[in-house]
């Protein structure tokens, strides 16, 4: 791996004996172990906080408002109007 930015990381010597044996545990180095589980608590805690979650009646309004007829607004109707006069096509 080419390191092309870098992160310095302090703690303290009980944390640094904590990582260090579990990274030895892995088979890797203290670097290595810090890195993989900082992307691994990284990734699900941007998979968790991309996620909308609905209560089941909001879900059912939801599917509800989106399953119903649909009618513009005046100001929809004004935008799309604006749009077709402003926005050229490729």
């Amino acid at each position: 791996m080419t390191a092309r930015a870098r992160f310095d990381l302090k703690m303290d010597a009980s944390e640094k004996d904590v990582v260090s044996r579990a990274a030895a545990l892995m088979g890797t180095t203290m670097a290595g172990f810090v890195r993989a589980a900082a992307k691994e608590k990284a990734l699900a805690l941007l998979d968790r906080e991309s996620r909308v979650t609905l209560s089941k009646r909001d879900f059912a309004a939801f599917a509800k408002a989106l399953d119903g007829a649909f009618t513009p607004n005046r100001a929809l109707k004004g935008a799309l109007t604006e749009a077709r006069t402003t926005v050229r096509r490729a």
